[in-house]
């Protein structure tokens, strides 16, 4: 018998109505594909949208149902390899980028493995649990969360690869007017607490709360524009060799990029490829899809630079966490209105650059055992974005939120906003 306190009825009982909440949600999110839809695999970096849904069950059916019981009977042995993802503590996986050839088990056997795992957990929220069983499935609710946006960010990537362009949603009615004027928020030099603390939920790369210097910096009051980054294109942003960083330059050479990913230039004109299919480029809305080189050269262009995380998350103190979600059903960047009190669109529409390299923060401790892997061992050669976007969970975000990227990444919802 644990000598761990069980707690409180009410707790559990308000975890169990978000359980359900966050796995309806992935369900509602991948109804409107098809069984082919949801098995393909467009690239190594994605996964099929199938693949998702049976993960995020596996993460609670191998780290909370098993883990809470010994004698737990697997939904399916195999699943325990098809479906882990990269945690080497619990075993063999199944390779990443074959993913999208995994025919079998079927999108309906998927669905079913979902349901029994629902109804698992459904039984086990009417015991009583201890805080650290909580504390787990907490952590599989923001990972399920984070495999959302990852659900609409691969299959944009996979319908962008059909020439008939086709179309998750119906297109928004964004406006295509001028943006506000791109003006400068000025801060202080100081010391300021950066990361979480407290009792809310973060993940471990958000924590400890910590002293940071901050030197005077000014951020910019919105994001930069689609029609601001084509001003850059039309410069010759990329035949200019001295805006880039030297991988960046090797890797717009290799990849052959002239502008953000998504974009085309038809008869003269520019369109984007969205979740709703391929549209005219909304000239107000902010710039998306652009790696860390691409952030990073615009910013040299235009005098400026990216911000640091720190200086992003001080700046962000004063605004509140709301913006264009997914919960908007937009699913697309919006232009918005400035501020005269704060920086604009920190959060939502699109996750934000940062130069910051994604690596621990003072006192960082990795968890023990193999949830310790979800974050920690990542912490090399990637770059911190910060804020949320469009597909981003609203009640998903948080000021201290870490996301973090390759800098050559861009089918992520990755945009700019400029400091000096």
């Amino acid at each position: 018998m644990s000598t761990v306190a069980a707690t409180p009825t009410r707790t559990v009982s308000r975890l169990a109505r978000r359980y359900n909440a966050v796995r309806t949600q992935s369900t509602a999110l991948a109804r409107p594909l098809s069984s082919e839809d949801a098995c393909v695999q467009s690239m190594d970096d994605a996964s099929p949208s199938k693949w998702h849904l049976a993960h995020t069950s596996w993460f609670f059916e191998t780290f909370v149902l098993a883990a809470h019981n010994s004698n737990y009977t697997p939904f399916d042995s195999n699943y325990r390899v098809l479906f882990n993802s990269y945690y080497n503590a619990v075993g063999e996986q199944y390779s990443r980028p074959h993913r999208g050839l995994l025919t079998r088990p079927s999108l309906t056997e998927i669905y079913a493995y979902r349901d029994h795992i629902d109804d698992r957990m459904s039984r086990l929220f009417e015991g009583d649990l201890d805080p650290g069983l909580c504390d787990i499935i907490e952590v599989g609710l923001h990972h399920e969360q984070q495999h959302q946006e990852l659900l609409l960010m691969d299959i944009k990537h996979l319908f962008s690869c059909n020439p008939i362009a086709p179309a998750y949603t119906a297109r928004a009615n964004l406006p295509d007017g001028d943006a506000q004027d791109l003006t400068f928020f000025d801060f202080p030099e100081g010391i300021v607490r950066i990361g979480a603390e407290g009792q809310a939920f973060s993940f471990d790369n958000e924590r400890p709360c910590h002293a940071a210097l901050l030197h005077e910096y000014a951020l910019g009051s919105r994001p930069i524009t689609n029609g601001e980054y084509l001003e850059f294109i039309q410069d010759g942003g990329y035949r200019s060799p001295l805006l880039w960083l030297a991988d960046g330059w090797a890797t717009i050479q290799k990849c052959a990029w002239q502008a953000p990913m998504y974009w085309s230039e038809i008869d003269g004109e520019w369109f984007e490829f969205s979740l709703s299919g391929r549209t005219p480029l909304v000239l107000a809305a902010p710039v998306v899809h652009v790696s860390y080189y691409e952030a990073d050269a615009y910013a040299r262009w235009a005098n400026a630079r990216l911000p640091t995380e720190a200086e992003w998350e001080f700046a962000a103190g004063g605004s509140a966490v709301d913006g264009n979600f997914v919960e908007s059903q937009c699913l697309q960047p919006q232009a918005g209105l400035a501020s005269d009190a704060h920086p604009a669109q920190l959060f939502g529409d699109v996750w934000e650059w940062t130069m910051s390299p994604y690596t621990p923060y003072p006192g960082f401790q990795t968890p023990s055992g193999a949830i310790g892997e979800y974050n920690g061992k990542f912490m090399s050669g990637q770059m911190v974005l910060r804020g949320g976007c469009c597909v981003t969970p609203a009640d998903h975000i948080r000021k201290t939120y870490r996301n973090f990227f390759y800098p050559a990444n861009r089918w992520q919802f990755g945009g700019i906003r400029l400091a000096r």
